[in-house]
């Protein structure tokens, strides 16, 4: 038999090698690519969205600037400082039965903006909301958010507004008349001393210990009392110990409701449970909050977004007056790296939202991230539920991270997200707040260096690099919508339709503002100007619209609603108190319907608790529209006002 010399045999197995090790490299290559679809299918989608563009409401803009005063040790990197604080809410403050009404937090004045939504009338005049000083240091104090919410349960529309260097304010509305500054009594919802300052950074409501009334929960960023808006102070203010295990920030709140005043000037009062949350859960980083509840037993979970180290999901095992909440951490499968486990990932929580993605009819879990071109990246997750909330009674998050097969792994430095079903087709779309700081220097080199840095420098503001106005990181990213294909991956099509500015953006809220069906949105930009989205697609699907309110009209937060749909796919919302890190949706639920035969109604399973604490649960037949629903211890419709504006 004739054999190769060993030399030719020596080659052939060499380019054997090299051969194979193309084949695997070109293998992973293409398992890498994301799953196309075709420009049929894409042009498809585009037509089922169009969005027209106002700017937000201003005031006087003459002392406008585009960076906060710090404390002269942070001064180094006070652009870091000023990143947070734009926010935006939509609801119904005017009581005319639409949400279209804004509370705005307008960065370059350090406003705290309340205006009809552009192009809905101008059923009153803008105004700011004065800020209570009391005995704090002017200039010490800026707004960061703003959440709707009827705090003292008169049936009239409140805000809340929180700050860093002060607690937060309830403004609490004293009549029926048309909103005005006037209009509202502010008071301290705790201590009003300028030795107890917070730097919060979300707020959402929630009945957590299911006493039938909403409770506080409150999400701090920098240590309390650390003086970070005040440049004449002296002390040295400290920045997070780790950039994946930092315990040191402000101390996280449950302020639980006690009661409201019954007569004279509205009034409302909260007590701060103590000790409620462990020392790493009170002292996260806390950019976002979300409740919800996950398991289906009318009590909230709670969702603490962290920066700078782990999030952290919160069973909630309470009783009226007894809080009890428990600690749940993900299960790791194999080959799922440990960071993307939930409870298990190292740092950047800013922003949290919920829907049912799978259509099992739990709600799932949508975490934005820091999921850039460059560095420091861990994707954002999806955490989806595996269809045993059972578990949580073992300690266990029944959820899967499925961001990168579904396509939402990765868009930029992320922060508000926000879901909602904008062509009411039956699925939602992701709605995602990106950028940092836009400038001409980019400064991810040196972010790069102080990421790998030793975690005991990292505490000392002298460590930081240098980072001013004109600096850029990640300035540029366009604002996520992410749209699901019919290959069930989402795909951004921002650019495609419109939306691909590369704005600043912290907050997104969302509303049917003009009552015709389709969802609207609004963003809140840092430093830059803000705008309203008005959802104009020329075919939209059918919707049904659902305002669940109690007996004296007001949402009644945490209220669960089912809609089985023909085709017997299931659509799961809550009422929401205010969830993420600084954008508040309406306080109405929206589904979308599809096509849908004329005449059909479509059943709709409700859960609540009523102002007793109460659970309830009640089934109604409703045709496609908005409804209101008046939830006490039965659903009983209640005429609809007031129809779609045109």
């Amino acid at each position: 038999m004739n054999r190769l010399p060993a030399w030719l045999t020596a080659i052939s197995r060499q380019h054997s090698k090299r051969l194979l090790a193309i084949t695997i490299v070109a293998g992973l290559f293409l398992l890498a690519q994301t799953p196309a679809i075709s420009r049929g299918e894409q042009a498809a989608i585009l037509d089922r969205f169009s969005f027209q563009r106002l700017p937000l409401p201003q005031l006087s803009m003459a002392e406008a600037r585009y960076e906060r005063a710090v404390n002269p040790h942070l001064a180094r990197h006070s652009a870091w400082i000023s990143a947070v604080g734009a926010a935006i809410a939509l609801n119904d403050l005017d009581g005319d039965g639409l949400a279209n009404d804004l509370c705005q937090v307008e960065t370059r004045t350090d406003q705290v903006l309340v205006a009809p939504v552009p192009g809905s009338g101008e059923r009153f005049a803008p105004f700011a909301l004065a800020t209570p000083m009391g005995d704090h240091r002017p200039g010490t104090i800026a707004p960061m958010g703003c959440v709707p919410h009827d705090m003292n349960e008169d049936g009239r529309m409140d805000l809340l507004v929180y700050y860093w260097g002060r607690t937060p304010v309830a403004y609490l509305k004293q009549d029926d008349s048309t909103p005005a500054e006037t209009s509202y009594v502010a008071q301290a919802v705790v201590g009003d001393s300028p030795a107890e300052q917070w730097f919060t950074n979300g707020a959402t409501f929630a009945d957590v210990d299911g006493d039938g009334h909403s409770d506080l929960i409150i999400g701090n960023y920098f240590a309390d009392n650390a003086d970070i808006l005040n440049p004449q102070a002296t002390n040295r203010p400290e920045m997070q110990d780790s950039m994946t295990r930092a315990f040191n920030g402000g101390t996280n709140h449950l302020l639980l409701w006690t009661h409201a005043a019954s007569s004279g000037p509205p009034a409302v009062s909260y007590a701060d449970v103590e000790g409620v949350f462990p020392e790493e859960i009170a002292h996260g980083w806390t950019l976002a909050i979300g409740a919800a509840d996950l398991d289906g037993d009318l009590l909230p979970e709670l969702y603490f977004a962290n920066d700078f180290g782990p999030d952290r999901l919160l069973h909630n095992r309470s009783k009226p007056g007894d809080v009890a909440l428990a600690l749940l951490n993900g299960e790791k499968p194999i080959g799922m790296p440990s960071s993307k486990v939930l409870g298990n990932d190292g740092f950047k929580g800013m922003g949290v939202d919920f829907a049912d993605l799978n259509g099992d009819g739990l709600l799932d879990i949508y975490v934005s991230n820091i999921a850039d071109e460059y560095a420091l990246e861990e994707s954002h997750f999806v955490f989806v539920s595996t269809g045993q909330p059972e578990k949580m009674g073992q300690g266990i998050a029944p959820y899967l991270d499925r961001s990168e097969s579904l396509g939402m792994s990765r868009s930029g430095w992320g922060w508000e997200t926000k879901f909602g079903d904008f062509d009411n087709d039956g699925d939602v779309e992701a709605l995602q707040a990106t950028g940092f700081r836009r400038g001409k220097i980019n400064r991810w080199p040196e972010l790069q260096e102080l990421a790998i840095a030793n975690d005991g420098a990292l505490r000392h503001a002298g460590s930081w690099f240098a980072f001013q106005p004109g600096d850029d990181l990640s300035g540029h990213d366009p604002n996520a919508f992410f749209v699901r294909a019919g290959n069930g991956r989402f795909y951004d099509m921002s650019k495609a339709l419109g939306l691909g500015d590369p704005f600043i953006t912290r907050g997104i809220a969302t509303a049917d503002v003009d009552g015709d069906g389709d969802l609207d949105f609004a963003i809140a930009n840092q430093w830059e100007e803000s705008f309203f989205f008005r959802n104009n697609a020329s075919d939209p699907g059918s919707f049904l619209g659902l305002r669940l309110r109690d007996p004296l009209g007001s949402p009644l937060i945490g209220a669960v609603a089912r809609v089985v749909a023909p085709d017997g796919s299931i659509q799961v919302a809550q009422v929401d108190g205010g969830n993420g890190h600084s954008g508040v949706r309406s306080s109405d639920l929206h589904f979308g319907l599809g096509e849908l035969a004329e005449g059909l109604e479509v059943p709709v399973k409700l859960q609540w608790r009523d102002r007793s604490g109460a659970t309830h649960r009640s089934e109604l037949m409703l045709s496609p529209g908005w409804h209101n629903v008046e939830l006490g211890e039965t659903a009983r419709p209640v005429p609809n006002v007031p129809s779609a504006q045109t």
